[in-house]
């Protein structure tokens, strides 16, 4: 069997890329089992135990490890914690320890809390190993993970969407479309099945005639369009959007921005619109393959909640709401 070339193992050294997440409330439970002896047990209760108090120490260890697991796991990214607790309970030959860690953050803090409890149990392990020999740590195991993408059930599977490219240049064929091409491939990533693609020219009547077209009549329950949304004088595709738009959204249309600007300053120029009209949301997006691919990891899947409410579906059950095709 031929083992890899040490200079082949270089190319994977390398760590994942999460700049194109966003911040959520992240939370994370874990455990970890200590079998000792029945006369440990008692000589803990009892506060007779040669190395000082054990509980306390072993609580501040699983701290103080949970805010250090990046340096102690490799691909683990540094990680603000907002809040760290350690619990001890002692049973009748057994301790187990429970963390439970918070963030505000692109990445989960699972590892932060499963090396919290690994770290208290070891430090119990060194604290009472002078009175116990035969301990033995049975289990460190992740309880519960919360936050970020994979908490959220909502699909785009079921759902219709259209993608407009907004572009005199393109729709003159000057230029190739990369934006609109990439957009139909991100949502048919997201499970949605696109019924329409096309490109035209930056005119406001026409595009507001197609957007109510799509709307009323072929009654897509998505559209995006790539592209009309800065500040030259041909850039109409938010007055469009407006005056076809019900409802606006001005959430999505902030989280866009915000992501954006974030990543690339001149993100502040784009006046992109989100909005309802009937049953359909829109949403406008710059009209480069940059600003399609923020836009995209800036709401998604977090905005197909509103398909699930505007079917009758309310904050808490909107999760359970079937989609159902058209």
């Amino acid at each position: 069997m031929r083992l890899p070339h040490y200079f082949d193992l270089q190319k994977n050294f390398s760590m994942r890329d999460i700049s194109s997440k966003y911040h959520t409330l992240r939370s994370a439970k874990a455990a970890a089992t200590l079998l000792v002896s029945r006369s440990t047990i008692k000589a803990i209760k009892s506060g007779d135990v040669p190395k000082a108090d054990p509980l306390g120490v072993a609580k501040i260890a699983g701290i103080q490890a949970a805010k250090s697991t990046s340096l102690l796991i490799p691909y683990c990214h540094q990680v603000p914690l907002d809040y760290v607790d350690i619990d001890i309970s002692l049973e009748r030959n057994s301790i187990t320890v429970m963390s439970e860690v918070k963030a505000i953050w692109k990445t989960g803090v699972e590892m932060e809390a499963l090396v919290a409890v690994s770290a208290a149990a070891l430090t119990l392990y060194d604290m009472l190993k002078i009175i116990d020999d035969r301990m033995e740590i049975i289990s460190a195991r992740l309880l519960e993970k919360k936050g970020g993408k994979s908490s959220m059930r909502e699909t785009g599977k079921g759902l219709r969407a259209a993608v407009l490219v907004l572009s005199d240049s393109a729709s003159k064929k000057k230029r190739k479309d990369l934006s609109g091409k990439l957009l139909v491939k991100k949502l048919r990533e997201l499970q949605l099945k696109v019924t329409h693609y096309e490109i035209m020219p930056d005119d406001r009547t026409a595009i507001v005639k197609r957007l109510e077209e799509l709307s009323d009549r072929h009654k897509v329950d998505l559209i995006m369009t790539t592209g009309g949304t800065g500040v030259s004088r041909r850039d109409t595709t938010p007055e469009a959007a407006i005056d076809v738009i019900e409802r606006r959204l001005e959430g999505v249309e902030e989280a866009i921005r915000a992501f954006g600007q974030a990543r690339i300053s001149t993100a502040m120029l784009s006046r992109g619109i989100a909005g309802i009209r009937g049953k359909t949301l829109i949403i406008t997006l710059p009209g480069s393959p940059g600003g399609v691919v923020d836009g995209i990891h800036a709401v998604f899947p977090a905005v197909l909640h509103a398909f699930a409410m505007m079917q009758g579906g309310g904050h808490e059950g909107a999760t359970r709401v079937k989609l159902s095709t058209k």
